[in-house]
């Protein structure tokens, strides 16, 4: 990962969790979603502005629907705001990103623990 693009970014969105070396996360695909920001930022997609006001409305619906923000989901809702973005700017539709989830379900269901999924053509059927 780019480290001044995590640090334009830490920056830009003050409510992502960090520690004095930088971002930190609780599980790869936290750092993974946060690496499809960046890059997705750098292609120009959103502004960090954009981006943060984004995220503020996904935490404030899902607050409204009893997520405790205790922290523990903020990647979720970071997660939920890149697939929000990425549709309204049309990058992706929302059929290809059910479809996409679909198949990591799959895959993650035929995976044995402990061992890195990885997505065949055969999870998309």
């Amino acid at each position: 990962m780019d480290a001044g693009a995590a640090a334009r970014a830490t920056s830009a969105v003050s409510s992502i969790p960090r520690d004095q070396d930088g971002p930190v996360f609780r599980a790869p695909w936290e750092a993974q979603a946060f690496a499809m920001a960046l890059t997705l930022h750098d292609r120009g997609v959103f502004t960090w502005t954009e981006w943060a006001a984004a995220l503020a409305d996904q935490i404030k619906r899902a607050q409204a629907a009893g997520d405790p923000d205790t922290g523990e989901t903020y990647y979720q809702h970071w997660l939920a705001t890149l697939e929000h973005l990425v549709a309204a700017k049309g990058v992706t539709t929302p059929e290809t990103l059910h479809r996409y989830r679909d198949a990591w379900d799959h895959a993650a269901d035929r995976t044995p623990h402990g061992q890195p999924i990885v997505l065949t053509a055969a999870d998309f059927a």
